[in-house]
């Protein structure tokens, strides 16, 4: 598989090292009786995936609303990008997720913009980014997921895939070192899945983007563990990982608010365990 992309890196762009960029520290949180997390603890070092498994109500996407400072722990602590946020203020929060990027379930586009207003809207309206300067990002990350041509268009133009792949440009339009998906391929059919897919491996793979994947599709977490990126000139290939670079992506299996599996794809498939054979089955 290949594709053609001239997207700069981030800035910083650190690469994938052993620095931690998110740090979960014995985090619990409960609505009313129900306990949502328990004592969670799990790092992500920069550069790297993390992917979150588990039953519905597990807590998946709760975790991903705590980086972003939208919901606060119970107790415990957390870091993001060397800053404790669970006890930060929103005004300083708003700062903090500056470096974070976030990619819904159904995209959330504004469907009263075009594409490109979509993916340049946070330049603007945030970052006070020149038009311009906002016009020729939003053409440049458009480019990177396969849709340069696509500028123009209304939303409702777009099918399921293209709105989504729109969506993880909207993400990284403002150079985040975080993203964060939140189930970014439910409702699509496999081939659509693994375009998005794709993006995710090159945004870690090339841009050195760290991220967290919250997903229930195994197929799309396997592929996102199993594949990388690498671009010769203007052209990338997407292949099977080496093992050493494979272990860069690991899993987390949720269940009853604690961590019941931590690992990278092959010792998750070699798993004996019970309740992971039956979720993998």
């Amino acid at each position: 598989m290949s594709a053609t992309s001239t997207l700069s890196a981030p800035t910083p762009a650190t690469g994938q090292t052993d620095e931690p960029v998110i740090v979960f520290d014995k985090v619990s949180l409960a609505f009313d009786d129900k306990v949502i997390l328990n004592e969670i603890s799990f790092t992500v070092n920069a550069g790297h995936t993390k992917i979150l498994l588990g039953a519905s109500g597990s807590g998946k996407s709760t975790t991903l609303k705590l980086i972003l400072g939208l919901l606060k722990p119970d107790s415990g602590r957390i870091w993001v990008n060397g800053e404790r946020v669970d006890t930060m203020s929103e005004l300083d929060m708003m700062r903090v997720r500056a470096d974070l990027g976030m990619v819904f379930q159904e995209g959330a586009l504004f469907d009263s913009l075009t594409v490109s207003e979509n993916v340049g809207y946070k330049l603007i309206e945030e970052g006070n980014l020149p038009l311009a300067d906002a016009e020729a990002r939003a053409q440049e990350v458009l480019g990177f997921v396969g849709l340069a041509a696509f500028g123009d268009r209304m939303p409702s133009e777009l099918s399921g895939g293209q709105r989504r792949r729109v969506a993880i440009a909207r993400a990284m339009a403002a150079k985040p070192r975080i993203l964060l998906y939140d189930e970014p391929t439910t409702g699509l059919d496999p081939i659509t899945s693994t375009t998005i897919d794709v993006e995710i491996v090159k945004l870690r793979d090339l841009e050195a983007v760290t991220s967290i994947l919250v997903t229930h599709q195994l197929r799309d977490a396997f592929y996102v563990a199993t594949h990388g990126a690498t671009r010769t000139g203007e052209a990338v290939s997407l292949a099977f990982a080496s093992e050493t670079k494979a272990d860069e992506a690991e899993f987390i299996m949720l269940k009853d608010g604690r961590i019941h599996f931590e690992g990278n794809a092959s010792e998750l498939r070699a798993s004996t365990d019970p309740y992971l054979q039956t979720f993998l089955s």
